[in-house]
């Protein structure tokens, strides 16, 4: 491998002439595209062949076989999972990050501090308080609540005198507790921690999708099986955004002497908007967050935090230094204590560098208009959604969820018909390509969904989805 500074200029403008003519023209664009198996089958069977190709030809497929099918979420009408368009600024980043390409496991370096700087904003942002805590950028939520509860199994282990780092988790039988809206992240992270499935007490929630504080106390109270050690609430479930009553969990908590873990990974930054900040009473108050700065603020995938209130624990979970990295401050790469040292990857991307820019360029009053406008979108939808005879509204919140029903004149009234009629509306949807709405379930019954996070969606893109669901329910209809 040879650098010529001048080929790697002129392949960078022709790179980031793509990329902008990629974002620029997506909005004009069908927001989903299935592809053709010819197409699948180009990528899927591309060969390795024994001499390399041009630099040319690998930015001709990259524009031929690869932007011509994104996922959609850069479109303004995509309105399925939790994916945020790319902030540009995050775009441009990823690029630097990569010139660089340091590894984020400590050192002395420009990108260790850049990440401590970014980890204080967000900590200031939700009000966590900063004494003594920590924080550290990983993959997305699903890593950071498999961090935190890692920390949580340590304390209850530590706290009985005991040492889960050398007798295992099967020394100790634990409970958690969490609501049936909980996202799956958290039976994964318990999983693979080596406390099982049947560690979880699914607690049901009330008509909004808040966890029940009644059915919880009394399941902790009346534990006999296991060891209680962990409460998780939510700060905007995946499925309808959905906030639990956090500072009720947090005296529980208390009351219990349990870990409080919140799962914001959607939905944290939603405090942001004024009108929902009251919501977020007792967030603070958590052992842990998790967050994912890739979903409502924008920052290009991958990009998640978690924020952990003893600092010195998160350490003591997953600290295994060997000789050959142990550094000492003001000498050589030495300086903070390393990052490896707080969770589980040691050589770390430079992540903080997107997410730095982003919310450096935005600012926190953008930031808060953008979200709180989502918010204000979700409103009018739901509004839509009351005035019209052929659908019902399924979720009431504050965030930018929206969950809903396909009820057209003529339909069977039967729930298992109506579930089947709204899985095959959503489905001719997301093919056609006006609009991408995704599904959930929500007390049996299978719902449509719109989650609104892109910085140009706008009432007349939502009018429009409304008007393709309208067709794709009546192309069912017909065929039927």
């Amino acid at each position: 491998m040879r650098f010529d500074v001048n080929e790697f200029r002129r392949l960078g403008h022709r790179a980031i002439e793509l990329a902008a003519d990629h974002l620029e023209g997506l909005a004009a664009k069908p927001v989903f595209q299935r592809m053709q198996e010819s197409e699948r089958e180009a990528i899927l069977k591309s060969p390795l062949g024994n001499s390399g190709i041009s630099s040319d030809e690998i930015l001709d497929f990259l524009s031929d076989k690869i932007l011509r099918h994104p996922m959609g979420n850069g479109h303004p009408r995509f309105l399925g999972w939790v994916n945020s368009p790319p902030d540009p600024m995050g775009v441009l980043m990823d690029l630097l990050a990569a010139a660089m390409n340091p590894s984020c496991a400590g050192g002395d370096h420009a990108a260790i501090y850049l990440e401590h700087c970014v980890i204080r904003w967000l900590m200031e942002l939700l009000e966590f308080p900063r004494d003594g805590s920590y924080g550290l950028l990983v993959s997305g939520g699903s890593a950071a609540s498999l961090t935190a509860l890692a920390a949580a199994r340590h304390r209850i282990f530590r706290d009985r005198g005991m040492d889960v780092r050398k007798q295992g988790s099967g020394a100790l039988s634990l409970r958690l507790y969490a609501s049936t809206e909980t996202h799956t992240c958290i039976q994964k992270a318990l999983e693979i921690l080596g406390l099982g499935s049947d560690a979880i007490s699914w607690i049901e929630t009330n008509g909004d999708g808040r966890i029940r504080l009644d059915l919880l106390r009394s399941a902790i109270r009346d534990e006999r099986e296991r060891v209680p050690f962990c409460v998780v609430g939510n700060a905007g479930t995946v499925a309808r955004g959905a906030i639990d009553h956090l500072d009720g969990i947090a005296d529980i908590a208390r009351e219990f002497g349990l870990w409080f873990h919140v799962d914001g990974a959607y939905g944290a930054v939603g405090r942001l908007d004024a009108k929902a900040a009251p919501a977020y009473q007792g967030m603070e108050r958590g052992d842990s967050i998790a967050l994912d700065p890739h979903k409502w603020l924008s920052v290009p995938v991958e990009c998640g935090c978690v924020l952990v209130r003893d600092g010195k624990l998160l350490r003591d979970t997953f600290s295994l230094v060997p000789p050959y990295v142990r550094t000492e401050p003001g000498k050589g790469i030495g300086n903070l204590p390393w990052f490896a040292e707080y969770g589980f990857q040691q050589t770390r991307g430079f992540r903080a560098l997107k997410l730095w820019a982003t919310l450096a360029h935005e600012g926190r009053q953008q930031i808060a208009a953008r979200i709180a406008k989502h918010n204000e979108l979700a409103r009018y939808l739901e509004q839509r959604i009351e005035a019209s005879p052929d659908l019902e509204l399924c979720s009431n919140g504050v965030l930018s969820i929206v969950c809903f029903r396909c009820r057209p004149h003529g339909a069977s009234s039967d729930e298992d018909a109506l579930n089947a009629l709204n899985k095959e509306v959503m489905e001719r949807m997301q093919s056609a390509g006006v609009a991408f709405i995704t599904g959930a379930m929500l007390g049996g019954r299978f719902v449509l969904r719109a989650c609104i996070l892109h910085y140009a969606t706008t009432e007349r893109d939502l009018d429009i989805m409304l008007d393709a669901l309208r067709a794709a329910a009546a192309s069912v209809l017909n065929v039927k």
